[in-house]
């Protein structure tokens, strides 16, 4: 019986902290992944904020009031994800004081972090093409190089 609660514990510990990656010195990262993450959270947004002035400009009835509150919450979330992602990860984890680019890959993090919560506070799609471009700046600034993302 103790055993098995050890091993329910251990099992619980070890699940919720596996989606984080990492904040412990794993030494396997994936970069390109982030960044092809947070774009990809950036065309949801912006699909959110399309299909919330549509459901708006319809009038509402019911159903679409309920689509017009899962449509914003989904915006919210991704756009907090994308927060998340720059705070822990690159913040914590792999943006370093080191660096030679420190300054403009703080600086980079920094217009991500305040376009993403520009997102949050409006349905206007050029909140999510700022975002999209404060992302793109980011990558230039912390691989030093064009993004090419196919």
């Amino acid at each position: 019986m103790r055993r098995s609660l050890l091993a329910l514990l251990a099992t619980a510990l070890l699940c919720s902290t596996a989606f984080a990656h990492c904040q412990v010195p794993c030494g396997i990262y994936g970069d390109q992944l982030r960044f092809e993450k947070l774009l990809e959270d950036t065309k949801t947004i912006a699909k959110a904020q399309g299909q919330i002035e549509e459901l708006t400009a319809a009038g509402l009835s019911g159903q679409s009031a309920n689509q017009l509150g899962r449509w914003i919450m989904t915006k919210d979330e991704h756009a907090g994800a994308i927060q998340a992602t720059i705070a822990d990860y690159f913040l914590a984890q792999r943006i370093k004081a080191d660096s030679d680019r420190y300054v403009e890959q703080l600086k980079a993090a920094h217009a991500v972090t305040v376009a993403a919560m520009k997102c949050k506070q409006s349905v206007d799609g050029v909140t999510a093409e700022s975002l999209e471009a404060a992302i793109l700046n980011l990558y230039r600034a912390y691989e030093g190089k064009e993004p090419d993302f196919h």
